[in-house]
């Protein structure tokens, strides 16, 4: 893990789990994280992907950098 990234491994949650655990981590993440990385997977179905990607509205979340595993939350500017 790369300091100013923040992990969060989404594998074997459900939806509502990972709402939780995403809420959580962007109420926990300090002024010195600028990305929060959701590593949601790419082989088990979309949901997670889909949820993840709803992110883009929410207040602290300037933009997103989507991969095939996982979404980055792009919190500020590096």
């Amino acid at each position: 893990m790369q300091p100013g990234i923040m992990e969060l491994d989404l594998h074997g949650k459900n939806a509502y789990q990972a709402r939780v655990a995403i809420d959580a981590a962007l109420r926990r993440a300090s002024s010195g994280v600028y990305r929060l990385r959701l590593i949601h997977g790419y082989h088990g179905g979309t949901a997670l992907r889909d949820l993840c990607r709803e992110y883009a509205g929410h207040p602290r979340v300037l933009r997103l950098v989507a991969s095939p595993g996982s979404t980055d939350l792009v919190l500020r500017e590096f």
